[in-house]
């Protein structure tokens, strides 16, 4: 019992934060008026929008270039987040300015609970509970807002991940494909209880095989012979809120249900550290995509990156389709640096073979320090010397990628640049604490005067270390986390990859394992300030200079 609520306590801790300030900043608005996000954007509140059991709030957003009769998708929150912090936390609200569909973005009730998944009334085919009110939804915006009924969709990311596949258990003759995001199987989550908490589901621990798997899918709705929707499925490996095992659980259930081998018919890897698995039928048509996050928390679809862009495709809201095209990167020949100088910006080019297409950069074997966006610029400052096999590749969103490998030859030290590590927004030193040497100790800022107990070395293992009462320690992310709140602490240097961290020209400084960014809690400025992992957003308390 106590693990499941150490579960649940992880899962609904995950948005609280930024959940909680958007829900505050929304109040409930009359019929079709304007919530407004931002000066260009905003979404429309909809109340009395149909039969809706568990009385959920419905939030629509219409881009400025909708299309005629536009194809809908119903996005999903997690657990303590809202339909507005979905809207402006994820790419699906641009994507539909780019591609003209409109977006359903629910709310649970009560606020900032997890979606129900787990009742015989949500289990059930118009059986009532969270998707019937959700059905209604999409029938009001087919009847008020021309949505295309031949073109639904749904994604969801946690809780909403689940609910996804429930509404295509449920619904199957509504939708055309899903994308959940760290969801698991339909029905594992079951505990005849409306909202109840599964445990042993969310550890990982409950196994089915294919058939039976499917056959609990087929039976939400036991009278339904037609065609079923298309499914996406993503985890990262690293979950530890809904473990990865669910992952193929999920893949066992929906290949049965459409009828294709458990077998990959193929497998590759479209971005550095996405190992993705494709499942088709006789025709060669995908009919379940899963793609396994190496590394990565309970933290998707990642903003800023193509992993919207790929549901959106799967899903075919881009209007675009897998043609055998063909993406090659050139090689920019092998380069040389001098370790502590920045250096010219490089600039990665590549080619895609279909028209239309935009491309996704990503690179591994970087020297410590330089960094490649997601247009292909590869820019910073080398922190250590050495010779490093850089590998970049170029992915379009049919999936199709390219890569080529060059040699970057970094004269100078390969001891590490070494100094006070300054937290920018709070001018202030990243500290430990009285210059202690006991394990598990967080971090802090203080005001910074020179000492020891704030000089650390970002070395040539991308440790960052500090010497002090004669041991090095290196600053380690606790417990190996992957989610916010992650406390920053020191522990005994040991090689792994919570250990190990990006310096990034843009000024953050990443954690390998999580993809986190080193964060001062709260924004805070005060001497004591502790220091934790964090979503990286931008803002100045994630920003750092060494030296």
């Amino acid at each position: 019992m106590l693990r499941s609520r150490s579960l649940k306590s992880r899962l609904l801790g995950l948005l609280v934060a930024v959940a909680a300030a958007v829900g505050v900043s929304l109040p409930a608005a009359p019929q079709a008026a304007a919530a407004s996000l931002t000066p260009a954007v905003s979404l429309i509140q909809i109340t009395n929008f149909g039969t809706n059991p568990s009385n959920l709030a419905m939030y629509l957003y219409v881009p400025n270039n909708v299309k005629p009769n536009p194809p809908v998708l119903l996005a999903l929150h997690g657990c303590q987040g809202s339909g507005p912090y979905l809207y402006s936390s994820t790419d699906f609200g641009s994507l539909a300015d780019q591609y003209g569909f409109v977006v359903i973005y629910p709310s649970t009730n009560p606020g900032g609970s997890c979606w129900d998944v787990s009742s015989d009334q949500a289990l059930t085919r118009n059986g009532g509970s969270d998707p019937v009110g959700l059905m209604s939804m999409i029938t009001y915006t087919e009847q008020h807002y021309g949505g295309n009924a031949n073109a639904v969709y749904v994604t969801g990311e946690s809780s909403g991940g689940m609910m996804t596949n429930v509404m295509l258990a449920d619904y199957p003759d509504v939708f055309k494909a899903g994308a959940a995001f760290m969801g698991v199987p339909y029905h594992c989550f079951y505990t005849g209880t409306v909202r109840g908490w599964n445990g042993p589901c969310a550890g990982g621990q409950v196994s089915m095989t294919p058939q039976q798997w499917g056959d609990l899918a087929r039976g939400a709705d036991p009278g339904y012979t037609g065609p079923r929707p298309r499914m996406q499925l993503w985890h990262g490996t690293a979950d530890t809120t809904l473990n990865y095992n669910n992952l193929g659980e999920e893949i066992k259930q929906w290949t049965n249900v459409l009828g294709v081998s458990q077998t990959p018919s193929s497998s590759d890897t479209p971005v550095a550290n996405w190992n993705r698995t494709r499942y088709n039928n006789s025709a060669g048509t995908t009919q379940v995509e899963a793609y396994s996050i190496v590394g990565a928390g309970h933290q998707l679809p990642i903003q800023g990156t193509p992993m919207a862009a790929y549901a959106i495709h799967f899903m075919g809201l881009d209007g675009s389709s897998t043609g055998g095209n063909t993406v090659t990167v050139t090689n920019p020949g092998n380069q040389s640096a001098a370790s502590g100088t920045p250096i010219s910006a490089l600039q990665i080019h590549a080619t895609d073979s279909a028209s239309g297409q935009t491309l996704t950069y990503s690179a591994t074997g970087l020297p410590p320090g330089l960094s490649v966006s997601f247009s292909g610029l590869i820019s910073g400052t080398p922190t250590s010397g050495g010779t490093f096999t850089t590998v970049v590749s170029a992915s379009d969103t049919t999936g199709a990628s390219g890569s080529t490998s060059f040699t970057w030859a970094v004269s100078g030290t390969t001891g590490g640049n070494t100094g006070a590590l300054h937290a920018v927004g709070a001018g202030k030193c990243l500290d430990d604490p009285n210059s202690t040497t006991t394990l598990g100790t967080q971090q802090q800022i203080y005001s910074c005067n020179g000492q020891v107990n704030q000089t650390w070395t970002h070395n040539s293992s991308n440790e960052l270390t500090i010497t002090v009462g004669g041991s090095t320690l290196c600053l380690d992310a606790n417990n190996k986390g992957t989610t916010n709140g992650t406390k920053a602490i020191v522990w005994s240097c040991n090689g792994q990859t919570n250990q190990q961290w990006n310096l990034n020209s843009n000024g953050t400084i990443t954690g390998v394992q999580s993809g986190l960014c080193l964060d001062v809690s709260g924004a805070g400025t005060a001497n004591g300030t502790l220091v934790q992992l964090w979503s990286c957003n931008g803002q100045s308390n994630q920003h750092w200079t060494l030296g």
